[in-house]
């Protein structure tokens, strides 16, 4: 059996660092708003490029918070609109009518699953505030044209970075990445280069188990460069006080624990490492699953098949760099049935996203909405395992099943 995540496996890769970690917590005795929570926020926001990280109960509540504080701080308020797109977890959604904001949804590019760019300023109304992209699957969605079209409109760009943590955009406003050297045991030296989380005007960020950089339970951050932010989103996520007991606004409990806060900080020194692990293993399936029925993913930047790229083995790893492959995504237009073989040969699979939100019962309000690519990508999309720790052996295995497929 080939899981399709092994997080005890992940978790020992860790170890004894880990566990030392947590020791000294419970020896401190000190569990809330304290020094390790402080240091990861410090350590978060240094390695991703912000001047700012708020640590917060989990991702969700991250994005939540964003809207709550633009809300607060007048930027926002309830009926305004949220462009997003339409074919994310539903949690991206869910932050924004939690605060009585409304999503419009965009159609994604077919290829790299993020929103379609050249879609946006149709969709804008004198009430869009915000535009919400997601690095859906761990490709990062940036293009300077974006920024330009936010200057422009007076709108925030709010980044979903829950699947993306350490992905590095190859070019940032006219700055190109060029011969970025990584050491496989430490995290790269890019101090000054903005990493996902970093580029738009605030994010939120996911530390679910699962993730990249995953906690052992929930956990999430929010990053940003607006000090005005930062101080009204860290009184909201406690209760709404600056000051303890003393309560500007009506706030919420979402605190990082110091638990989870020094698990981070481990996991943290070796995410360049374990990242650049997931992007051998996924050059290896591009290169490798030869099956025509299968559509293979494809980087943003080249918007070009993938099938012949070695180079992104290299060491020197520049354009791939804005994929962590936190998810590795295949479609075919037979996938319950690919997904029932791949099970039935010991191999673990997921769907994401099995229903888009606008055909969730959660949102009948939305179910009128004509959205036919993000449904032909919620049939087809099928997740194949990839981890810091899967074995290339595995890997090779689970190409072979694929490329004997008969769909």
């Amino acid at each position: 059996m080939i899981k399709f995540l092994d997080l005890q496996k992940i978790t020992e890769s860790y170890e004894p660092r880990l566990s030392a970690a947590i020791d000294q917590v419970v020896k401190r005795g000190w569990f809330l708003l304290g020094d390790e929570v402080r240091s990861f926020e410090k350590e978060y926001a240094e390695f991703i490029g912000t001047k700012y990280c708020v640590g917060v109960a989990n991702g969700l509540d991250a994005l939540r918070i964003i809207f709550r504080a633009y809300i607060e701080m007048g930027v926002m308020k309830e009926g305004d609109e949220v462009i997003v797109p339409a074919n994310t977890y539903i949690a991206t959604i869910l932050a924004i009518t939690d605060n009585n904001l409304v999503p419009v949804l965009l159609e994604p590019d077919m290829w790299t699953y993020n929103l379609d760019l050249t879609l946006i300023e149709a969709k804008i109304t004198s009430k869009t505030r915000a535009i919400l992209i997601v690095h859906l699957y761990g490709q990062i969605c940036w293009q300077d044209k974006l920024l330009e079209i936010a200057q422009k409109h007076n709108l925030k760009i709010i980044e979903d970075n829950a699947q993306a943590a350490g992905a590095i955009p190859s070019c940032y406003k006219g700055q190109s990445v060029s011969s970025i050297q990584l050491n496989q045991t430490e995290n790269l030296d890019v101090k000054g280069y903005k990493r996902s989380g970093a580029m738009g005007s605030a994010a939120g960020n996911s530390f679910y188990p699962g993730k990249n950089l995953g906690a052992l339970g929930d956990a999430g951050a929010i990053t940003t460069d607006d000090e005005e932010l930062e101080q009204v989103a860290r009184a909201i996520a406690n209760y709404g006080s600056v000051k303890k007991y003393f309560n500007d606004y009506k706030g919420l409990n979402s605190r990082l624990d110091e638990i989870q806060a020094a698990i981070l900080r481990v996991k943290l020194t070796r995410l360049d490492a374990d990242n650049q692990h997931r992007r051998k293993m996924a050059t290896f399936y591009i290169e490798n699953i030869h099956n025509k029925g299968i559509i293979l993913p494809r980087l943003d930047n080249s918007r070009q098949s993938t099938n012949n790229c070695s180079r992104y083995l290299d060491v020197n790893i520049n354009d791939a760099l804005n994929h962590v492959w936190h998810l590795f995504v295949i479609r075919n237009g037979s996938r319950d049935k690919l997904k029932n073989y791949l099970e039935d040969k010991g191999i673990q699979t997921l769907i994401h996203y099995p229903i888009p939100p606008h055909r969730q019962k959660a949102y009948p309000e939305h179910s009128h909405n004509h959205l036919p690519i993000t449904e032909k990508i919620h049939n087809e999309v099928l997740s194949l395992p990839i981890s810091q720790c899967i074995t290339l052996d595995e890997v090779k295995e689970i190409t072979t099943l694929i490329n004997c497929f008969k769909g």
